[in-house]
């Protein structure tokens, strides 16, 4: 329970932060709903509680005092099952094509600002099992080369939902289908070059957007890094 409390009094700043991007992006949708009489974009919401339990799982792992190996591996591969349903919320900007042209632009400022918290999060959740993996673990495998892995593999599953209607929940409900789907695409990969073009192209955009991400520094920590060279 004390590491719980130390933990979310660490991140109180990260999880204020959170908070009130979710806020706004909830704020937005009601503005809305309410001018457009319409409950079309509440689907959000669901994406979004989605988009937020890969940071619960790695906030739960980093708050225990003693993680085992069983614990961590059980919670790595839920993580990695809800992962992409983060940046899926970006995809959702498809949906602007129903968009009203009166409204057009508060349309466009809704899926943004959830896509904009979901990215956050999920970027967030990224760093935070990078720091799980480094503290706990010895792993030969760069810690680059493991997360760009991780970033591509959440955009082909971003395309198994998008495209072809598959979700989290179907490793269990219809494993058989989404293997065989997966095989098949994996046995005639010339055949399917729409999937890896979208696979490529996305995970490079959430690479680049990691990256930016992870080094950005504010004016405050560059002067405190070049006192400290000094």
């Amino acid at each position: 329970m004390d590491a719980v409390k130390h933990l979310l009094l660490t991140r109180f700043k990260t999880l204020t932060l959170i908070l009130v991007a979710i806020s706004f992006s909830l704020v937005l949708l009601m503005l809305r709903m309410k001018l457009h009489q319409s409950f079309f974009f509440l689907f959000l919401i669901w994406n979004l509680f989605l988009a937020v339990i890969p940071y619960l799982i790695t906030l739960y792992l980093s708050a225990k005092p003693h993680l085992s190996l069983w614990t961590f591996i059980l919670g790595f591969m839920v993580w990695v099952l809800f992962l992409p349903n983060a940046p899926y919320i970006v995809t959702d900007l498809i949906h602007l094509r129903r968009a009203n042209v009166t409204y057009l632009w508060l349309d466009i400022l809704v899926v943004l600002s959830f896509a904009l918290s979901a990215l956050f999060l999920f970027y967030l959740t990224l760093i935070d099992m990078q720091h799980l993996i480094k503290a706990n673990f010895k792993t030969k495998l760069p810690m680059v080369t493991l997360t760009n892995g991780l970033l591509f593999l959440c955009s082909f599953g971003v395309y198994l939902g998008r495209f072809l209607r598959y979700n989290s929940w179907d490793i269990i409900s219809a494993p058989k289908s989404l293997f065989t789907t997966i095989f098949n695409m994996l046995k005639a990969p010339y055949q399917h070059q729409a999937i890896w073009l979208f696979t490529l192209g996305f995970g490079c955009f959430l690479s680049l957007g990691f990256w930016m991400f992870k080094h950005i520094r504010s004016p405050q920590q560059e002067q405190t890094n070049k006192s400290a060279i000094v």
